[in-house]
Order: C-alpha cells, then sequence, then structure tokens
C-alpha cells in the first residue's frame, strides 16, 4: 500500500512539475469568512495560553490558514503528501474575521483565491483539507506543532470543470468556516478535464478559431482536419482543379477552362472534341489525327461541276461521275465531239452538248455523211471493189484482199498491229504477212524458241540447259569445257604437298615427293634413319623402364618379319596377276592389315608396275629410345634393321622394261615361297638384297640410308595402302 502511495506521489509530483510550462487547468479555493467564536484552540486552550474556555475573558487569537488539496481518498487523511498542491497563508484576521478578494492583507503575496494549477487531466474528484492555526508571531508560521491548531476541515468532492464557484460551510460548534472553489482550465484548454488542447491560429499550419469544448471551426473560406485546405471558387471540378488560396481555382495538367472541366485537346487537332486530355475525336465528316482531312468532302466544298454526281471515297478524297459529254477530274471539261472526225467524205462537223451534227458535201448524206448519193453508174469503187447498189439510195463497195474503205480507197497495212514477237522483222505482202524471225526463235510470230538440246550436244554424262540460241552443259566430275569434252587435269588442284612433283599418269596422277616425305599426297614425314647400321637383338626383350627415347630393338624384329611376310606376298600377287592378265579380267586390289613405316605400299595396280614392300609385322612403333650397338653384331645375333633401299616410284615412269623384266622374276619367286617361309626369312632377306642391287632393279641402295623421294599413285580401287605409326 505505501508503495503505491509513493509511486503516485511521484507522478503527481512529475505532473505538477510539468505545469510550470504550461498547465491544462486550475483548482481556485477561495476562503470567505472565519468565526471563532470564543477564540480557543482545538484543545479548548485560549489562544494567548490563559485559563479554561468556560472563563469570562476573551482569547485574541492570531489566525492563519494551510490548505492541502489532494487526490481523492475515502478517508481523508490530513497528513501529507498533499499531492495536488498545499498552501499557507499569512496572518488574516484574528478570531473572526471575512476574506476579501484579491491581494490584500498584512502580506500582498497573498492573493484569494487560493490557485492549484493542474499540468493533467483534471479527475473530477479531490480532497481537501483546511486547517486554521495560531501563531503568536507573525513570522513563525509552522504548521507540525498541534498545539496550535484551532480546527481542521477534511472532506472530499466531486466537482466538473466550470466558471461557476461552489460554495460550502463547515461547522464544528466553536468555529465556522465559509468557502467556495471551483476548477477552470487554462488558456487554451477544453473538456471535461482541460486536455483538448486549441489555440486559434491563422498561418500555414491552420487556419481556424476554438469552439467551446475546444473544437477547431475553421476560418471562411478553408477547410479540413487542421482548416490547410482552401475551399476552392465554387463549380472548381475537385479533381481537375486545385486553390491555393479561397476563392482560386487553377488547373492541373491537361485542363483549362474557368471550373478546370474542359479537357486540352491534341495539339493541332482542328475539327475534333476530347473526353480526355491529349485526344482528338473527329467530329462527324471529318477524319485524320489532326481531324483536318474531311470525309464530306462532297457536301463541304462541291467539287463536281456541270451536274455531275459527287462520291465521296475517303480522307479528303472524292470522284465526279460526270453526265455524257463531260470529262475531268471535276467534270469541268466539256467533250468536243468533233475531234474525233466523225463526219466522213468531207463533211463539216458542229459541236453540241453530248452530240455533233455533220453538214455533208453534195452528194453523201447519213449522220456521218457515209452515205454516198452516188450509184454504180458513176463508178466509185476503186482498187477493183465490186459495187452494189443499195434498195434505198446509194451504193456499197465489197473490196479486194489488203483494201479498206468506204470505196476501197485504203490499202490495208498487215505489220501495223506487230505481230511478230522477239523482235522479228515483219513483213507485208500485200495481202498477208510473214514474220523474219532472230536466231534461236521460230514459229508463224517467232514466239517459239529452239531447242537446242535436241542434238545433245553435252557429252561424258552431260545435263544440257537450252537457252536462246544457245546451251549449256552442266559437266560430272571430272570433266569441263563448252561441251564437257575435256577431261580435268588431275594436277590442276595441286594435290600434292611439301615440294613434290605432280605427274599425270593414266587419267589420275601420282606425286613425286621431295626427300624424307610419303604419302598419298606427301603429306606425311618420314623419320629419319640411324646413321649406321641398326641391328635388332630377338633375346632382348622391350621394357617400359628402359632409358631410351625409341624402343629400336622391338621395332626392328617386327621390321624384320614383315619384310619377310611382305616379300613372300608380293611374290603371291604378281604371280597371280600375271595370271589373271592372260584371262583379260580386273584383279582384285591385294589389301594388307600390316603397318609399314612409310604409308607407300603398293600390292598391285592395273597396268603399272608391281612394287616390292618391306614387310612389317603388326606391331605399332613407339617413340622410346633403345641403345643399338653395332660392334657386337654378331657376337649377339643382331639383325640389319633398315636395309638400304630406294622407295622413290618414280623410277617406273622412266623405265618400264625394267618393270617388265622384275614382273618375270616374280613369276619364278612364286614357285619357291611355302609355309617356311616365315623360319628361312632370315636367309632370304640377304639373297632378296644381293638381287636388288643390280642397276636395273627397282630398288636401290643409298650409301647414307637416308630415304629418298617417294612417289605416290592416286587413291583407286584396285590399290592397297598400308600404314604403321611413326
Amino acid at each position: 500500500m505505501g508503495g503505491r502511495f509513493l509511486l503516485t506521489l511521484a507522478l503527481l509530483s512529475v505532473l505538477l512539475s510539468r505545469c510550470q510550462v504550461g498547465c491544462s487547468g486550475v483548482f481556485e479555493l477561495k476562503l470567505q469568512e472565519f468565526v471563532n467564536k470564543k477564540g480557543l484552540l482545538s484543545n479548548r486552550n485560549c489562544c494567548r495560553g490563559g485559563g479554561p474556555g468556560g472563563g469570562l475573558q476573551q482569547c485574541d487569537c492570531k489566525t492563519f490558514f494551510r490548505v492541502c488539496l489532494k487526490h481523492y481518498q475515502a478517508s481523508v487523511s490530513p497528513e501529507p503528501p498533499c499531492t495536488y498542491g498545499s498552501a499557507i497563508t499569512p496572518v488574516l484576521g484574528a478570531n473572526s474575521f471575512s476574506v476579501p478578494d484579491g491581494a490584500g492583507g498584512a502580506d500582498p503575496a497573498f492573493s484569494n483565491p487560493i490557485r492549484f494549477p493542474f499540468g493533467f487531466t483534471w479527475p473530477g474528484t479531490f480532497s481537501l483539507i483546511i486547517e486554521a492555526l495560531h501563531t503568536d508571531s507573525p513570522d513563525d508560521l509552522t504548521t507540525e506543532n498541534p498545539e496550535r491548531l484551532i480546527s481542521r476541515l477534511a472532506t472530499q468532492r466531486h466537482l466538473a470543470v466550470g466558471e461557476e464557484w461552489s460554495q460550502d460551510l463547515h461547522s464544528s460548534g466553536r468555529t465556522d468556516l465559509k468557502y467556495s472553489y471551483r476548477f477552470v482550465c487554462d488558456e487554451h484548454y477544453y473538456g471535461e478535464g482541460c486536455s483538448v488542447f486549441c489555440r486559434p491560429r491563422d498561418d500555414a499550419f491552420g487556419h481556424f478559431t476554438c469552439g467551446e469544448r475546444g473544437e477547431k471551426v475553421c476560418n471562411p473560406g478553408w477547410k479540413g482536419q487542421y482548416c490547410t485546405e482552401p475551399i476552392c471558387l465554387p463549380g472548381c471540378d475537385e479533381q481537375h482543379g486545385f486553390c491555393d488560396k479561397p476563392g482560386e481555382c487553377k488547373c492541373r495538367v491537361g485542363w483549362q477552362g474557368r471550373y478546370c472541366d474542359e479537357c486540352i485537346r491534341y495539339p493541332g487537332c482542328l475539327h475534333g472534341t476530347c473526353q480526355q486530355p491529349w485526344q482528338c475525336n473527329c467530329q462527324e465528316g471529318w477524319g485524320g489525327l489532326f481531324c483536318n482531312q474531311d470525309l464530306n468532302y462532297c457536301t463541304h466544298h462541291r467539287p463536281c461541276k456541270n451536274g455531275a454526281t459527287c462520291t465521296n471515297t475517303g480522307q479528303g478524297s472524292y470522284t465526279c461521275s460526270c453526265r455524257p459529254g463531260y470529262t475531268g477530274s471535276n467534270c469541268e471539261i466539256e467533250i468536243n465531239e468533233c475531234d474525233a472526225n466523225p463526219c466522213k467524205n468531207g463533211g463539216s462537223c458542229t459541236d453540241l452538248e453530248n452530240s455533233y451534227s455533220c453538214t455533208c458535201p453534195p452528194g453523201f448524206y447519213g449522220k456521218n455523211c457515209e452515205l454516198s448519193a452516188m450509184t454504180c453508174a458513176d463508178g466509185p469503187c476503186f482498187n477493183g471493189g465490186r459495187c452494189t447498189d443499195n434498195p434505198d439510195g446509194g451504193y456499197s463497195c465489197r473490196c479486194p484482199l489488203g483494201y479498206s474503205g468506204f470505196n476501197c480507197e485504203k490499202k490495208i497495212d498487215y505489220c501495223s498491229s506487230s505481230p511478230c514477237a522477239n523482235g522479228a522483222q515483219c513483213v507485208d505482202l500485200g495481202n498477208s504477212y510473214i514474220c523474219q524471225c532472230q536466231a534461236g526463235f521460230t514459229g508463224r510470230h517467232c514466239d517459239d524458241n529452239v531447242d537446242d538440246c535436241a542434238s545433245f550436244p553435252c557429252v561424258n554424262g552431260g545435263t544440257c540447259q537450252d537457252g536462246v540460241n544457245d546451251y549449256s552443259c552442266t559437266c560430272p566430275p571430272g570433266y569441263n569445257g563448252k561441251n564437257c569434252s575435256t577431261p580435268v587435269s588431275r594436277c590442276e588442284h595441286n594435290p600434292c604437298h611439301n615440294g613434290a612433283t605432280c605427274h599425270e599418269r593414266n587419267n589420275r596422277y601420282v606425286c613425286e615427293c621431295a626427300r624424307g616425305y610419303g604419302g598419298l599426297n606427301c603429306q606425311f614425314l618420314l623419320p629419319e634413319p640411324p646413321q649406321g647400321p641398326v641391328i635388332v637383338d630377338f633375346t632382348e626383350k622391350y621394357t617400359e623402364g628402359q632409358n631410351s627415347q625409341f624402343p629400336w630393338i622391338a621395332v626392328c624384329a617386327g621390321i624384320i618379319l614383315v619384310l619377310m611376310m611382305l616379300l613372300g606376298c608380293a611374290a603371291v600377287v604378281v604371280c597371280v596377276r600375271l595370271r589373271v592378265q592372260k584371262r583379260h579380267h580386273q584383279p582384285d586390289a591385294c589389301r594388307s592389315e600390316t603397318e609399314t613405316m612409310n604409308n607407300l605400299a603398293n600390292c598391285q595396280r592395273e597396268k603399272d608396275i608391281s612394287i616390292s614392300v618391306i614387310g612389317a609385322t603388326q606391331i605399332k612403333n613407339t617413340n622410346k629410345k633403345v641403345d643399338f650397338h653395332s660392334d657386337n653384331s654378331d657376337k649377339n645375333g643382331y639383325k640389319v634393321r633398315y636395309p638400304s633401299v630406294d622407295y622413290n616410284l618414280v623410277h617406273e615412269l622412266k623405265n618400264e622394261d625394267s618393270v617388265k623384266e622384275e614382273h618375270s622374276k616374280c613369276e619364278a619367286k612364286c614357285e619357291t615361297y611355302d609355309s617356311e617361309a616365315e623360319e628361312k626369312s632370315a636367309v632370304q632377306l640377304k639373297s632378296d638384297t644381293s638381287e636388288r642391287k643390280r642397276p636395273d632393279s627397282v630398288y636401290s641402295t643409298s650409301k647414307d640410308t637416308k630415304y629418298q623421294s617417294v612417289y605416290v599413285i592416286s587413291e583407286e580401287k584396285d590399290e592397297c595402302i598400308i600404314a604403321t605409326e611413326v
């Protein structure tokens, strides 16, 4: 209970301290009259400290008051604190006296009524303690001594805010106290608890006064919660207009007019309206982006003349339907019917409105003077025309071929209609015509193109396409020329690489390779052979762990085996080829799945030389090195790896006689090879090497053991190429 009391006290202290800045209301207590009938204290002692109150002696008290205003208490305690405020008056009188309003008395600082300002909302209830005290000296106004108490008033009340005073009288038998009280709001505060603040103003933050309950009352011409919105000119559109001060009407973008209710049309709009800004809705009879194109041009301008009918055809356009006898865009031009010379036989023409009149010379009549008054007896028909008299007068002439006119006086020009086409020349034959056609065309009127492909000029399977007095041939691969009769040169596009020389040979090309290159087009770089004799030890095994750049031993062993196999294969192929040639049959190409080191081996080619190639086993060479020593070749049983052989096949072009001799030798070799060829490979390799040392042989040794230029035949169906990785 004590803690709640202290909290309430602290809150009230804060609120009261804030009242120094601005209060919401004031509790006013007016002391009006005090009566101490006998001048006694509350303990019945005389104010002077004299005898008992029952005596005849009158006591003279010096009376002052302590006022304590606190929150509502059901049982009012006179003890502090005074939560709403407290006050001590100076000595106001003796035993009985009246307290005047305003300042007065011995202390000019005292003012009646006593004011208790509030800095918070008035709660509507209060507790009031008024103590009348006696003092011996006006300067001693202490209130703690209970022996100084004359009387005490302790009451609680409900009080509404208002200007009216509430009167009250407290009587304790010996004393009477008459007083009044009220609670009034401070300036600019309104409401039941003086909690509504309202200060009239007329500036940018508001234009208003305050009502009885503190509500804002806007000045004339202003509205809104804080009266900051001006009231615009009556009738001003609320959406499209605004104002900065009362009575104005300023238009927003796209609107205009006194009341800002007129939209602004699209700039340049002539005959249009708008419902929203920047529109141009054309009026009836007008069109276009700016409504400047007359859709009813006929009605607005009446352009058609001479009774013509006008028809609107679009935006600003029209057409005039002219009456007979008139022409022009507006029918403003009268047609002169005499311009067509309708009067014949020298008749005179007179133009009329939509008509004409012919004045005929003597001897002629009719609308156009086309009728003659002459008869056949007058011989009017010329150029052999046949005359016939008409029953109603006059005559008519039947003209022969090539003539026309009333009297057959006009010769017909058959070429005047240009009947000949495609630049042909027309020749008039009198009764007919003939067309002399340009080259490449035929027909009566030269309108038929001559088919130049009818004679099949394209040969070798070429496709013919007809032109005008010409043709063109689409040649198959391998031929060109006007008629596809010229074979295409195989060496025309330089198929040989790396400085090789191209040779034409039996409708194909052959590349003569430079030193160190091989392949069909000399596109491969051949490996460099060792400088000395290379030997292979068949007993030594190659391993990955050897410190060498190339596995020479394994490669040499494989090369020797491949040489023996290829030599046997070449001999067999030559024998078979010679036998087949005798029977006039096309042999199949010998193909081998083995690999050689230079990609140059051809087993057989039709009508060409047969070439023996060094044999190779089905192994693939690597780039790892193996040390080779030629000094102990005999001791270790090493074999020579690279025999010195000339691989330049271009010799076949130089000496075909030696080739034929080689063919006969191959036939002899066919009978010597058998299934034991592989075991005797070493012996046969030496014998074959000695046979190839002849000057006329296809192969020739090279002292430096380097590869020579290789002559490679182009790919055909009858050749076999055996390749190996290098």
